[in-house]
């Protein structure tokens, strides 16, 4: 079993600290690429230790990063967006990605944080490795050419008990290169409900990735 090495901290992004949790593969080992895990309204960077999330990424041989967007988490003091629901510069994930020296990560996006990485993913020469939207905000706020322009391969999760999640499908599934993982009986934060199936779903998928 793959040794894990975990850490946390903040970084500096456009001027303001943002709280991070890490998890990457120990012993000396290099990971394969990161993936950088964003979280919903109601939620932050501990979901994703609590679940485990982390530690299952790195033992896999990935670098884990998960951050507490602003003024959720213990980025509490970092001013949030001035509303709800409307699409943030693609630069913040753009900085962050370079705050952490990322190279191109798989994102991970669930809920309110598609305000930040769809404007990030939909924009022009996006270096992504993946993206993985969880029932994403914000979708219908994305054009249909844009979506088409995206070179990102994409896994669409969403819970079948969840009405926003079908409604944010039907954006998404304009991405030219998407495959879905829809869990059963699962609700919005389906990765809670069917903890083994999206661990199991993300980690086939991130494997797939070059």
């Amino acid at each position: 079993m793959t040794s894990v090495e975990q850490q946390v901290g903040t970084i500096p992004v456009q001027g303001q600290d943002l709280f991070f949790r890490e998890a990457r593969p120990g012993s000396g080992q290099t990971a394969r690429f990161s993936v950088l895990l964003l979280h919903g309204i109601k939620f932050s960077s501990e979901t994703w230790q609590n679940l485990g999330t982390l530690h299952r990424l790195a033992q896999a041989g990935y670098r884990a990063v998960a951050i507490d967007l602003p003024g959720l988490g213990r980025s509490k003091e970092v001013p949030a967006p001035a509303s709800i629901g409307e699409l943030a510069p693609g630069s913040f994930l753009e900085a962050v990605v370079e705050a952490l020296q990322l190279g191109p990560p798989v994102v991970i996006s669930p809920s309110l944080s598609g305000m930040y990485s769809l404007p990030f993913v939909t924009a022009p020469g996006s270096q992504l490795r993946g993206y993985v939207p969880v029932a994403p905000i914000c979708t219908d706020k994305i054009n249909a050419a844009d979506y088409a322009a995206v070179k990102t391969p994409a896994l669409i999760v969403y819970g079948d008990q969840d009405p926003m999640g079908h409604t944010s499908f039907e954006h998404l599934k304009q991405i030219p290169n998407h495959r879905v993982l829809v869990l059963k009986g699962a609700g919005h934060p389906c990765y809670l409900d069917k903890p083994e199936e999206w661990h199991t779903g993300l980690l086939d998928f991130l494997q797939g990735l070059a």
